[in-house]
């Protein structure tokens, strides 16, 4: 096994092992732990990423080259000399695979959210990318050890249709995902309504089903394919501002002009004031309908994104209901008249806010 083999053999390669767990140990501690903070807060061009990967590139090559000169430095025979180097070469291969692997995921999850726009990561395709890159340095380590991958290849073929087969719903759900994130019609982040009723944020697209948080903080899971045949709304597309429209009615024998002008005014210091609104829109409004006690309208307003409609709607309610009273603009109550038959003559009543007497 040994030709000669001294202690100061063991030594120098002991020295060589050690100094290339030391080198590492120093670079992940000062060197790159350092770099990693500044780029923290440089997400969007992806610094963080090139350094995660350049600090894993020069760790791994520090052990890996302190290994290789404590090889060499022995007076081992070829043939264990030899074995030992392949080793090395086979974890050389399985470390640069492991950090392009990471390297690939965290490139596709930066474009995804950079594209989104969104924090939550778009998990199908960086799966997907860890994975292919993680079986071709598999293969390339089989090639490296003498395996022939040719029938490995092609058993994997033949393996791989009678999973497809066996496997009809989970592959439906992965090209369904992978479709519904290539279209950009559902993004992690938008906020959808399905035609079953279901509604809520887009967390996240997997490989089989979409996580979609409700407003009341629950989580609904919806398998790819069920969402990509299904009938949706996407308030976020193609922009996340969206129109809210309020109905208003208002007794007949009220100034339409004049209510026109005060709702106005009233929809501008909400949209300025209350947060959520979009301060440069004009609010306006459109009188629709004669109705049974009351002229109907409706007012737009816009909001920045889908949930800010309710705080908006709130406020709008409440300052137009105190700047009617101010301005003695009725909203009328729902009157309605019943005729009650009592022998031959008809009773009339009055149904509304007080009851009022009957006049035979």
């Amino acid at each position: 096994m040994t030709q000669g083999l001294e202690p100061r053999h063991l030594i120098l390669a002991g020295s060589l092992l050690g100094g290339g767990l030391v080198l590492a140990l120093l670079l992940q501690l000062l060197v790159f732990r350092g770099l990693s903070r500044r780029a923290a807060g440089d997400r969007s061009r992806g610094s963080d990423i090139a350094v995660r990967a350049l600090g894993d590139v020069a760790v791994a090559t520090a052990v890996l080259v302190g290994a290789y000169g404590a090889v060499v430095s022995l007076p081992l025979r070829q043939a264990v000399s030899g074995g030992i180097l392949r080793l090395l070469l086979a974890a050389s291969i399985l470390a640069g695979t492991v950090v392009l692997a990471r390297l690939a995921g965290d490139l596709v999850r930066h474009q995804a959210v950079r594209r989104a726009g969104v924090a939550q990561s778009t998990s199908i395709f960086v799966n997907v990318t860890r994975f292919v890159v993680l079986v071709v340095g598999v293969l390339m380590l089989l090639q490296t050890f003498g395996v022939s991958i040719a029938p490995m290849l092609t058993a994997l073929g033949v393996g791989g249709l009678a999973v497809a087969l066996a496997l009809q719903d989970t592959l439906a759900n992965l090209f369904a995902g992978i479709h519904i994130l290539a279209s950009r019609k559902v993004q992690p982040g938008d906020f959808i309504r399905l035609d079953s009723g279901e509604e809520g944020y887009v967390v996240d697209i997997n490989w089989r089903n979409t996580t979609i948080r409700q407003l009341p903080n629950n989580m609904v899971m919806v398998p790819n394919a069920r969402l990509a045949g299904a009938i949706l709304v996407n308030y976020h597309r193609p922009v996340e501002e969206m129109s809210v429209l309020v109905q208003v009615g208002v007794a007949y024998d009220s100034d339409l002009e004049q209510v026109e002008r005060v709702t106005i005014d009233v929809a501008r210091d909400v949209l300025r004031e209350v947060e959520g609104g979009v301060p440069g829109f004009d609010p306006f409004i459109r009188f629709h309908t004669f109705g049974d006690f009351s002229v109907d309208f409706t007012v737009i307003l816009r909001a920045r994104e889908f949930t800010d409609q309710y705080l908006i709607t709130h406020e709008f309610v409440k300052r137009l209901h105190r700047r009617y009273r101010a301005e003695e603009i009725e909203i009328p109550f729902p009157i309605r008249t019943v005729e009650l038959r009592s022998g031959r003559e008809p009773v009339r009543r009055m149904i509304g806010p007080e009851v009022q007497t009957a006049r035979r």
